[in-house]
């Protein structure tokens, strides 16, 4: 319809009349720079989940840092590992149905989350910490590359740091994982757990892959 003040189909506002929401560059700029680090495959859906997040005051699906080499679309790295782990580490257990939007959020593989859960027998509820080692396993090559990863991932150390978490929790996930390995029996668990001990209690109770990937550490495994 044309305007009967300008005799064009729009009327023209000039920049007195436009007001821009005070929040709004600041937003977008933190935006940009979120979606810069984390390279989202899906960009409509990542962008969806992460002003849906920032509206309820939760953690949104951001990699702390860019990832080299960006990983290919639907496939899991440890960066997107870590974005998950920030928006459900403080949940002890979650819903399997909350895991799924958080993978979707990221285009990830529903066939990997498919075959993760039938591994470890997820079903509509269970603990985070143990669908993640599981994840962290699929990642790397053996248990010790794994506890590695998980260390890296759980740590409170600040990056470049000693990935050092607490023995307890190394020792409960340690354990898990080597369930699930028929060349580890709990006597050599139980070795393991003994050679670690005195190393750990001079760390103040932590531990990090330096305790376990020097020539002279205890092997997590027969075979590493």
């Amino acid at each position: 319809m044309q305007s009967a003040f300008t005799g064009q189909d729009e009327p023209i506002y000039c920049s007195q009349q436009i007001k821009i929401p005070p929040q709004l560059p600041d937003m977008l700029k933190k935006f940009t720079k979120a979606a810069i680090r984390t390279q989202p495959t899906d960009l409509l859906q990542w962008s969806h989940a992460y002003f849906d997040s920032l509206s309820k005051g939760e953690q949104p699906p951001v990699k702390e840092r860019l990832e080299l080499p960006p990983p290919a679309e639907n496939i899991l790295s440890i960066g997107l590992l870590k974005v998950i782990n920030k928006q459900l580490r403080p949940m002890e257990t979650i819903k399997k149905s909350l895991l799924l939007e958080k993978w979707k959020n990221l285009n990830l593989s529903r066939e990997k989350l498919a075959e993760l859960c039938n591994l470890g027998n997820f079903q509509n509820e269970f603990k985070w910490l143990e669908f993640m080692a599981l994840a962290c396993s699929d990642l790397s090559p053996n248990l010790t590359e794994t506890m590695k990863t998980i260390c890296s991932i759980l740590t409170k150390d600040e990056e470049g740091g000693p990935d050092r978490i607490t023995f307890p929790l190394f020792l409960e996930l340690y354990k898990y994982l080597a369930s699930f390995d028929d060349s580890i029996d709990n006597q050599y668990v139980e070795t393991v757990i003994e050679q670690l001990q005195p190393e750990v209690e001079k760390s103040d109770g932590l531990i990090g892959p330096r305790h376990f990937t020097n020539p002279i550490s205890p092997k997590l495994s027969p075979e590493f």
